[in-house]
């Protein structure tokens, strides 16, 4: 399915980078936290840049918006992270017009996942969106694609199988212990971060290696223990890192520091780990993970991991791109109208001049009933314009058309 270019979308660009072409610790230099996307978002507009939003992922860093030239994007990401321009501009991806609306449907899709399916970027796609409205960066134009992404996105998961089953990275995780560890149930567990990421794989952990022998540590301890409590799990404050760090077997690190967490002196002397790091920017110091005593894990391993699920998954993209292919459709007639919405808005600013001008209908309003109707029928009528314009792709002589129908 192609998208039209018309004026509307010809200024509209994605530029980034992803898994395909870098690897964990390369996407890490260009990651964007919180309080980073917070900094570009306020300086984009000394930029001339009013309208964009960043995703920024263990998969992927890309900036969506629009721009006289993509060079302006990554300038400015660039501006926020580690990397330097240079080095993006080798490995980035740029699509503009029709060819980077497409790119984000597949991407809210999970189609575009390091792990085929994985809804989780669903939700990644919607916060960066909340945290650039915040800033006045999201406008009608944008509003109405990301709305009708989302719509999109649903539908998928709705009518197909291509998120079915349990493969994401919190998941994969688990099994690549339950591959590697044999008696996992005596082993001491260690999760480093209780968000998003870090609960769904809390509860995999539980659920799938049916162990509770696991202690949760968080930045914010209430948080951790809140978790500990619900599954009947041990917490520790993040004072005691180092210690728990010592006495756990397996390692498991879901966190968003820009720097590293887990350090090379909290695991030499310290027995034999597994470290399981499913963060970008790794957040197990680069010293430490080639440590004789560590067998360490990233989330490129991770996504390694095949099976049935993996399959099924691959069988049910065809659908899930029909269904993309549907919402496009849709998404370029709207595209398609907003030609015409300089001259809609005209006629109707004509029209009500028209019924309020004694001297050109001998007709005035006299009461808020009366405008009520007047402008009932004038909506009717823009409304018939609106079909008409769009069925016949012209615009021709519908502006004194228009005129006839509301005096008729």
């Amino acid at each position: 399915m192609q998208i039209k270019d018309r004026h509307n979308t010809d200024g509209f660009w994605v530029v980034g980078i992803n898994y395909k072409k870098t690897d964990a610790s390369v996407r890490g230099m260009f990651a964007i936290n919180t309080d980073q996307y917070d900094l570009l978002l306020a300086a984009a507009p000394h930029q001339q840049l009013n309208e964009l939003f960043v995703v920024s992922t263990c998969n992927r860093t890309e900036i969506y918006g629009f721009a006289t030239s993509p060079d302006q994007f990554i300038e400015l990401l660039c501006s926020y992270t580690a990397g330097d321009a240079i080095t993006f501009s080798k490995l980035a991806y740029t699509k503009n017009g029709a060819q980077a609306i497409a790119h984000l449907y597949q991407v809210a899709a999970g189609l575009d996942s390091q792990i085929l399916g994985d809804y989780e970027i669903l939700g990644q796609i919607k916060n960066a969106v909340k945290q650039a409205k915040g800033y006045g960066m999201i406008g009608p134009f944008m509003e109405r694609l990301l709305n009708s992404v989302l719509q999109s996105s649903k539908a998928i998961k709705t009518h197909t199988e291509l998120s079915g089953g349990t493969v994401s990275v919190s998941f994969a995780a688990v099994q690549y212990i339950k591959e590697h560890i044999k008696g996992v149930k005596d082993k001491k567990i260690m999760l480093l971060g209780t968000g998003k990421i870090g609960r769904a794989t809390c509860r995999n952990l539980v659920d799938y290696l049916h162990t509770t022998n696991i202690t949760l540590v968080n930045r914010t301890e209430e948080t951790a223990q809140k978790l500990a409590d619900e599954l009947k799990l041990r917490s520790a404050p993040v004072e005691d890192l180092a210690s728990a760090i010592y006495a756990a077997d397996i390692i498991l690190v879901s966190t968003n520091a820009n720097e590293p967490v887990i350090l090379k002196q909290h695991l030499e002397n310290a027995g034999n780990k597994m470290i399981i790091d499913m963060s970008i920017p790794c957040n197990v110091a680069a010293d430490a993970q080639t440590l004789p005593n560590v067998h360490f894990v990233d989330v490129d391993v991770l996504s390694k991991i095949k099976d049935e699920t993996l399959q099924k998954r691959k069988d049910e993209a065809p659908k899930a791109l029909c269904i993309i292919n549907e919402h496009i459709a849709e998404f370029n007639d709207w595209c398609e109208m907003r030609r015409y919405v300089p001259l809609l808005k005209e006629v109707k600013n004509k029209l009500k001049t028209i019924h309020i001008d004694p001297f050109l209908l001998n007709v005035s309003c006299i009461n808020t009933a009366e405008a009520a109707i007047h402008d009932e029928k004038i909506q009717k009528v823009i409304n018939s314009l609106a079909i008409k314009m769009r069925r016949n792709n012209t615009i021709g002589c519908h502006y004194i058309e228009a005129i006839n129908d509301y005096i008729g």
